[in-house]
This record gives structure tokens, C-alpha cells and sequence, in this order.
């Protein structure tokens, strides 16, 4: 007779602890958090609104995944940025992108086809109007429809740090980027998986990343 009861609570606390990863994930990215800055639970936890308890389950996923590093004497600290651990980090995202995109060519909805070019149509706008926010949002907006209709959950939770580091790259270094060819790939990526042909999703992916490594090399031959 419990298991009505416990269950319901634990999806309750899972779910505070996504809303409080995904609060202090984009204050990450977009380096509110900055490379290197101290990480107070209790100020995160006033900061977004959310108890102690999922922010602190929240942090604890960032330590496994590498986003904050917890070090002796000095507490938790955002990870810097690794200019040629940049490199491995788009080489290992390339292989589970293209299987993502093969897997959403082959298993979306209409509907979610349809979304995924819409949000490609979104960051073409935002990339015309220079409007760098609006165009990271669509980005998101894109990859949480194309990790939905890929129905690949290994793939999915493997690539997401990956996906957070990159765009923590973007922001750091924006200046140097063209976000009209960003989104052009990211079009070129959208279309192929409209389509269901597999192979051009595929290549689509590598496309984008292919973008996003010559964004790296030129930060990183400076």
C-alpha cells in the first residue's frame, strides 16, 4: 500500500532537482557562473528560488559530469575552460550526434519534424537580427525536440554535458563566431531529419560538427 504514496514524492523531488539543474546548467553556460568561480550552495539556492536539497542533488551531477570540480580546502568551483580538451569534446559529440540525428530521422513524429525545422527557421531569424540570446534559446529549444524524438536515452544523457561545454565555448568566445553559418548547419541538420533519410541526418550532424571544430581551432591557433 505505500507505493502510491512514495512513488508520486520521489518524482516530486527529481523533478525540483531538474528545475534546479537546468537553472544553474544555463547559468553556467552562458557564464553567469564564470570558468573557475567559487560555487555557493546557499546562494544558488536563493538565487533560483529552489531548497538546498535538489540544488545540492543538482551540483552533484555537475561533479560527475565535469561542469563543477569540488576541490580541497576550496569547496566546489565551475570547471575552466580546457582549450584542447575542447577538441576531444566535439570529436566524441560528433559520433553521438550523428547517431542522434539517424535515430530522430527514423523515429519522429510529423509533428516533432515539423518542430525541429521550425526552431532551425528560428535561429536563421535570430542569426539575421544578430540576436545572440534568442538564437542559443532556439538552439536549445532544437535539441530538446531532437533529443525527444531520437528516443535514445543513453545517447541523449551522454551527449548533454557535451552539448553544455560547447555552448559555455560559444559564449566565451562569441566574438569570434559567425552565427549565421551556425545556423545554416544547424538548418542543413534540421531539413535531413524532416526528410527521414537517415544518411543525410547523419551527414547533417557531422556538418554542424564540423562548424563547431573550426570555431574551436581558430580560438585555439590564436
Amino acid at each position: 500500500m505505500t507505493q502510491p504514496h512514495t512513488l508520486p514524492q520521489r518524482a516530486g523531488k527529481m523533478r525540483a532537482a531538474d528545475l534546479a539543474y537546468n537553472a544553474i546548467e544555463s547559468m553556467i553556460s552562458t557564464l553567469q557562473l564564470e570558468p573557475g568561480s567559487p560555487v555557493v550552495e546557499a546562494e544558488l539556492a536563493e538565487k533560483i528560488e529552489l531548497g538546498r536539497t535538489p540544488v545540492r542533488e543538482a551540483l552533484l551531477r555537475m561533479v560527475s559530469i565535469g561542469l563543477i570540480e569540488q576541490q580541497p580546502r576550496r569547496g566546489l568551483l565551475v570547471s575552466n575552460i580546457d582549450l584542447a580538451d575542447h577538441l576531444d569534446v566535439i570529436q566524441t559529440r560528433r559520433v553521438l550526434e550523428q547517431l542522434i540525428a539517424q535515430c530522430s530521422a527514423r523515429r519522429a513524429t510529423a509533428a516533432q519534424r515539423r518542430d525541429i525545422v521550425l526552431r532551425a527557421e528560428k535561429m536563421i531569424v535570430a542569426a539575421e537580427r544578430g540576436q545572440l540570446d534568442a538564437y542559443m534559446a532556439a538552439d536549445h529549444e532544437l535539441d530538446l525536440v531532437n533529443h525527444a524524438a531520437c528516443q535514445n536515452a543513453s545517447a541523449v544523457t551522454a551527449v548533454t554535458p557535451l552539448i553544455v561545454k560547447c555552448r559555455r565555448f560559444w559564449y566565451a568566445y562569441q566574438h569570434e563566431g559567425d552565427i549565421a553559418e551556425g545556423a545554416r548547419a544547424h538548418m542543413a541538420l534540421a531539413q535531413a531529419i524532416a526528410t527521414g533519410d537517415e544518411q543525410a541526418a547523419a551527414s547533417g550532424a557531422a556538418q554542424l560538427m564540423d562548424y563547431l571544430e573550426q570555431f574551436a581551432r581558430k580560438i585555439i591557433d590564436q
